[in-house]
């Protein structure tokens, strides 16, 4: 009795809500970090005059200097200590979370999960505009709780030492984390890695997950992935904004996404990146081309979007947990399985389209891929990082998303 007593205490207490201890790096470390940043070994600079050989020397020199010398930790620290964070035990794992309340009432529970190469950084601009509406140009019907988990192995959170952990896992997770929080119905949303992970979630349709909406939806048909994949023509018959998505996808698969081979194969190959903040960076900033612009041109004076605090918050946080190679690890585990094809969900889903990311997703193929598609809208402006980049459009796309759903 007092065996079964013992064991059932230890359960409640790994289940348990943690307060997270308020972030404060020791200043020896940003003192390593600024040290290693004027280390660097650099290479001679790229042999062209564009960035097709990679992340040019310049926008890198540029980003270096800043981090190693304007670049100030404390106020991203400021930032995350200002909300309410948690942790808490999943499958063994602790899950660092952001659970900010709305003071509206029958406010409706979302939780938003980022991707690589990211943290909850990505997501800290939306907070406000989601939980307080009325002070963001929308009305207290339109109000979220919004819960913002790091994915296991990034930010926070703890770092998977055994296989399993991936965007399947993940989405269980998060239905068992929204339970937890005292959420009986809630929806999901998710871009990038997000993006993955929320199809799953509808896919395995919980009873509690009413909808989800993607920013980067898995939309394309089996056959026109593996089309674009091998390279071939675009087949016949596509409509206008169909061969579009295929023409950027297939330039995605043949010259945009060196780094998802990399970690999808030899992810602990990687210790260049767990040891040069450099390097990271470097890494991070060669997402896709179309980010890459934006982000190249804050570093040479100009500002949209994001700036370079924002890009160096996201790059800082991962070299501070040590998480670039566990990071890394989420591509090997569903290497293969498909990022951006139809997965069949079957639940409510909502499609916001930005002009700027990977492929624009047609509506022909959304409504096909998502049968219950209750909201597709295409947006003028904004990219892959979407709710960092346009935080203010991305909250207006969840109100009217989900607004057919409260």
């Amino acid at each position: 009795m007092t065996q079964a007593i013992a064991t059932q205490r230890s359960s409640e207490q790994a289940d348990a809500i943690r307060p997270f201890p308020k972030v404060n790096v020791p200043e020896a470390e940003l003192a390593e970090l600024r040290r290693r940043i004027n280390a660097t070994r650099w290479p001679e600079r790229e042999t062209v005059t564009d960035a097709s050989q990679g992340v040019q020397l310049e926008t890198t020199q540029a980003l270096a200097r800043y981090w190693a010398t304007d670049y100030d930790w404390r106020k991203c620290e400021a930032k995350l200590n200002a909300l309410p964070q948690f942790i808490t035990q999943i499958d063994g794992l602790d899950i660092y979370f952001i659970h900010v309340r709305s003071k509206h009432e029958n406010a409706l529970p979302i939780i938003v999960t980022h991707g690589w190469p990211g943290s909850v950084v990505e997501q800290l601009k939306i907070i406000d505009p989601l939980t307080n509406p009325t002070a963001h140009g929308g009305s207290a019907s339109d109000a979220f709780d919004v819960v913002i988990p790091s994915i296991p192995g990034y930010g926070y959170s703890g770092k998977p030492t055994t296989t399993g952990w991936g965007p399947d896992h993940i989405a269980r997770a998060w239905v068992t984390l929204m339970k937890r929080l005292g959420y009986d119905k809630f929806v999901a949303q998710g871009g990038d890695w997000g993006a993955v992970v929320v199809d799953l979630m509808g896919v395995q349709a919980p009873p509690e997950l009413l909808a989800i909406h993607s920013n980067m939806p898995g939309i394309f048909p089996a056959e026109i992935d593996q089309a674009a994949f091998s390279g071939a023509p675009a087949p016949a018959g596509l409509s206008a904004d169909e061969k579009i998505a295929y023409d950027r996808l297939q330039f995605v698969y043949q010259k945009g996404i060196g780094y998802g081979f990399q970690m999808g194969l030899r992810p602990q190959t990687l210790y260049g990146i767990a040891d040069s903040p450099v390097g990271l960076a470097a890494y991070f900033l060669d997402h896709d081309a179309r980010s890459y612009e934006l982000i190249s041109r804050v570093f040479a004076g100009a500002s949209e979007g994001l700036t370079r605090d924002d890009i160096l918050d996201n790059i800082t946080i991962t070299w501070l947990t040590n998480t670039a190679i566990s990071g890394a690890r989420l591509y090997w585990e569903y290497f293969g399985k498909g990022y951006f094809n139809a997965k069949g969900v079957s639940i409510p889903v909502a499609v916001s389209v930005f002009p700027d990311e990977l492929y624009p997703a047609p509506r022909s193929w959304a409504e096909k891929a998502y049968p219950k598609l209750i909201h597709y809208n295409r947006l003028p402006k904004g990219g892959h990082f979407a709710a960092w980049e346009q935080p203010q459009l991305f909250s207006e796309e969840l109100r009217a998303g989900f607004r057919s759903l409260r």
